[in-house]
């Protein structure tokens, strides 16, 4: 097994091979690169939304029937969901601007040497050519060259009575299709046993259990979350409900448990399923009522299932309460987090309250603290969250208030990225004293190192952002006296270049130790976040949703879901490290500067040097006086 570990010495040891330590100034210059344009996709996503909300207010004003007690009610509903969302869009529009300007300077501030590495693109329309690249790295690790079937998530087996929507448990071997490509468009297409594409009528029939078949999980779980693609969950369910109450005659109040078999407890394994894996789809009332409809039945069929239902409604409410609790929980802390934000006011009017290395003076402590926050945050994302957040306009999806994606869990733990990295910012250049500046970086880079061995690599890359961000790069005098070899290697590891390829290696290093791990502590792997979510956009964005047969492309769903999987395995583990709610709370919730409040508190710990930064000095000064 190979083992990547960061040595005391400040040397990266993979296996028995030592990495090399140089120091490139220009290697993080586009550091910013993914976070930055993963921002983007979620402005779009919040644009989308607005624009959904603002459609049906004017709808809710322009439509004469119903009562006006209804209307006045929608209308407020609307009215204050496009309030929340125009909030969200522009903190997110916000972050975008700063972390842009950021990137752009850090370029003209940490030299303009040209690099030989692929930088990640801003902006969708200016990289025809790195889509292909992009999804070529996620997907030819996951698809075999010789075509055949995937080990890691074996595909559904062809079953007769699953082929097609008006097929029944007889069906004729006509049915059964080869790999010649003369199939009926109404079946399945499988290939080396492997199922590739189908009608989504044919792929939902699949879905559904009779009284011998149950389909596989991987199926499940993949057309789960790719379904929505093309359907709403409650639709989904309801046609789960047609077919069943069509095959097996459900309207039937002659009909015993006995004609059915097997039937009703695979239907409540079913759901049962559906709700361990997506358990936010049923926060939508609609979903619930077909839920209640069908175990309702289930029940009357065949008492003894009361029991499983009765379990299955409190494991969900439990989940559910839980989620609940969550975001109320985020909401406090974000109005915290929010009233502790200092825009443009120089920072020796407003000192910091504490400084980080006196509320923990250990880094290994601070590291576990981000670990506890980290694997809390990626817990309560749902998998269908990346579908939904980067879903384009279309019929099926999100096209009425109802419809739209309740859960912000997969946006916030993105903001909780920027806020660390300005946290890092803001505590540094918040220092005036030379001395202590070079304490609170030093201090910051252990803390990255000891992440690094975690295998807590989101945090690692938002303490790298926020080193690089150009008001603390260009403190040279500072950086001049900071034993900075250590942050050189970690910069190696999560350098940019042929697209991530070295932090990609070190991240399957972490995955193959949680794989084989006894202690709970070698078994956390939290990735880079932003980089995952662009992975798996561009592996929607560059592989067709339907084939020139109009059939839809399941070889993308299984890709998709060989993805989200891993990252379901990464949030279910438990953090093994003591918690310290008094660190962590001043982790989520401390003072932190906006890009200009941390610009204006490098210029006062370092003066400006030359004429760019003078003129920015000027700016700034301006800008705060009549703030």
């Amino acid at each position: 097994m190979r083992v990547i570990q960061m040595t005391t010495d400040g040397d990266v040891r993979a296996g028995d091979k030592k990495i090399e330590k140089p120091r490139d100034p220009d290697r993080t210059r586009d550091l910013f690169g993914v976070q930055l344009e993963v921002t983007s996709l979620l402005l779009e996503g919040e644009r989308r939304k607005l624009s959904v909300l603002q459609r049906e207010l004017r709808g809710a004003l322009n439509r004469e029937a119903g009562s006006l007690k209804a209307k006045e009610r929608q209308q407020h509903e609307l009215i204050l969901a496009i309030s929340r969302i125009q909030s969200q869009y522009d903190h997110l529009e916000q972050e975008y601007r700063q972390t842009c300007i950021g990137a752009l300077r850090s370029s003209n501030t940490r030299g303009c040497g040209k690099s030989g590495r692929s930088q990640p693109a801003i902006g969708l329309r200016q990289t025809p050519k790195a889509r292909p690249s992009i999804f070529g790295t996620v997907a030819s690790e996951l698809t075999p060259k010789d075509g055949s079937s995937r080990k890691s998530l074996p595909q559904t087996p062809k079953s007769p009575g699953s082929m097609g929507i008006e097929g029944s448990t007889s069906s004729s071997s006509s049915e059964t299709v080869d790999d010649s490509g003369s199939e009926p468009d109404n079946s399945l297409v499988f290939q080396d046993n492997n199922l590739v594409s189908g009608p989504l009528d044919a792929l939902l029939q699949h879905l559904v259990p009779t009284a011998e078949y149950y389909p596989d999980r991987t199926y499940i779980f993949a057309f789960l979350l790719s379904s929505r693609l093309y359907i709403k969950p409650h639709a989904l369910l309801a046609q789960v409900v047609r077919l069943c109450m069509l095959q097996q005659n459900l309207a039937d109040q002659k009909l015993t448990k006995d004609k059915l078999g097997r039937f009703c407890p695979h239907m409540v394994q079913l759901l049962s399923e559906w709700m361990e894996t997506f358990p936010y789809d049923f926060r939508d009332e609609r979903v619930m009522q077909h839920v209640r409809q069908l175990t309702q039945r289930c029940v009357a069929l065949d008492p003894s299932l009361r029991r499983d239902v009765s379990q299955m409604l409190h494991n969900l409410l439990h989940r559910l309460t839980a989620l609940e609790k969550y975001e109320e929980f985020l909401e406090k802390i974000n109005t915290e987090a929010s009233a502790a934000l200092i825009d443009t006011v120089n920072v020796v009017s407003y000192p910091l309250n504490c400084d980080v290395t006196e509320v923990c003076s250990s880094p290994l402590m601070l590291a576990q603290q981000l670990t506890h926050i980290e694997l809390e945050r990626l817990s309560f994302i749902g998998p269908e969250e990346f579908v939904q957040a980067f879903a384009k306009e279309n019929p099926n999806v999100e096209t009425s208030f109802k419809d739209m994606k309740k859960t912000r869990n997969l946006e916030s733990y993105i903001q909780w990225f920027n806020r660390l990295s300005y946290f890092v910012a803001t505590q540094v250049c918040s220092n005036v004293k030379k001395k202590q500046r070079i304490k609170v970086i030093e201090y910051w880079i252990e803390v990255a190192r000891e992440c690094f061995n975690i295998g807590n690599f989101n945090s690692l890359m938002a303490i790298i952002a926020g080193l690089n961000m150009s008001p603390v790069s260009r403190l040279k005098k500072t950086w001049h006296k900071v034993q900075s070899a250590k942050f050189s290697i970690l910069e190696h590891q999560m350098d940019p270049s042929s697209n991530f390829s070295s932090y990609r290696s070190t991240l399957k290093a972490a995955m193959w130790r949680s794989a084989g791990a006894k202690d709970e502590r070698q078994r956390i792997v939290v990735p880079f976040f932003s980089l995952l979510v662009k992975d798996l956009y561009f592996l929607n964005e560059g592989c067709a949703n339907r084939l020139p047969n109009g059939h839809i492309n399941f070889e993308k769903f299984w890709q998709l879901a060989k993805q989200v999987t891993e990252f379901m395995t990464w949030k279910q583990v438990t953090c093994p490290f003591e918690k310290h709610p008094k660190v962590i709370h001043y982790l989520q919730t401390g003072t932190i500067l906006s890009e200009n409040g941390i610009a204006l508190s490098s210029f006062d710990c370092e003066p400006p040097e030359n004429s760019h930064e003078k003129e920015r000095f000027k700016a700034l000064k301006l800008a705060a006086i009549h703030a």
